[in-house]
């Protein structure tokens, strides 16, 4: 159930359902997200945005388990779980008196952190990917994968919009690039900071060294991301740092 799509006057409704003649217009009876979910899974997105008016009533059936629908003469029961999704930071949302914090405690029994997009950066690039063979499909595109300067962008990218917005910029590259490699500039990332990256490394040793030192670092010990960087595969690096007698650094 997305909590910001409805009205306060459609929400009692939408939760509970509703008998047939009900109010005007309820010709028949309607059945509630409570009642569908019962012996299942109730999940309720963008928590944050359900109107306050109708918080309480949300509050009573969790605790009690039970709901009466609109025309109805008696309660009725329910089992189900509940999870709750929000972007929004919930105790601030107390504090303003936009969300109650008895309801807050309701729902909180057990939290699940998600994690921004720019903090999970092995799952950027295969994402990215996805996106980009989703988009060829869909636009009848033949682009082949990101130059190195698109990767680098797209890996320390802030990504304020996760994965929408990560999506949203795959797929207009897709339609903009003039070449099979997807580049920076293709992405409109807008004023990104320039980050410095390692080229290929079709290269002396003493420079490959170099340069595998400086993609380790700059990808903070995560050797996916600097093989990303590198143009190389995992196990390629992996060797290479053992050819070159480089001490393993843990991600962190």
């Amino acid at each position: 159930m997305d909590c910001g799509s409805l009205s306060v006057a459609l929400t009692y409704s939408a939760f509970f359902g509703h008998e047939k003649g009900a109010f005007t217009g309820a010709d028949a009876a309607k059945t509630g997200f409570f009642q569908e979910a019962n012996g299942g899974t109730l999940f309720l997105d963008e928590v944050g945005n359900l109107p306050i008016e109708t918080q309480q009533m949300l509050l009573r059936a969790i605790q009690e388990k039970r709901y009466r629908p609109i025309g109805a003469k008696a309660d009725r029961t329910f089992n189900a779980r509940i999870i709750a999704a929000t972007n929004e930071n919930l105790n601030r949302s107390v504090t303003e008196k936009r969300f109650r914090q008895d309801l807050l405690y309701r729902l909180q029994d057990f939290t699940i952190t998600v994690p921004p997009l720019r903090e999970c950066q092995d799952d950027i690039m295969p994402l990215a990917e996805f996106f980009r063979k989703q988009a060829n499909k869909e636009f009848n595109r033949q682009t082949q994968g990101f130059d190195n300067s698109a990767r680098t962008a797209i890996l320390f990218n802030k990504w304020s919009g996760n994965v929408r917005e990560l999506r949203q910029k795959v797929r207009a590259a897709v339609l903009l690039a003039e070449h099979e490699l997807i580049c920076r500039e293709d992405l409109e990332l807008g004023n990104t900071r320039e980050y410095y990256y390692p080229l290929s490394l079709k290269t002396n040793k003493k420079e490959e060294k170099k340069r595998i030192i400086q993609a380790i670092e700059y990808a903070r010990g995560n050797y996916r991301v600097a093989a990303y960087l590198l143009e190389v595969s995992v196990p390629t690096l992996y060797h290479k740092v053992k050819q070159h007698n480089i001490k393993r650094r843990d991600k962190g």
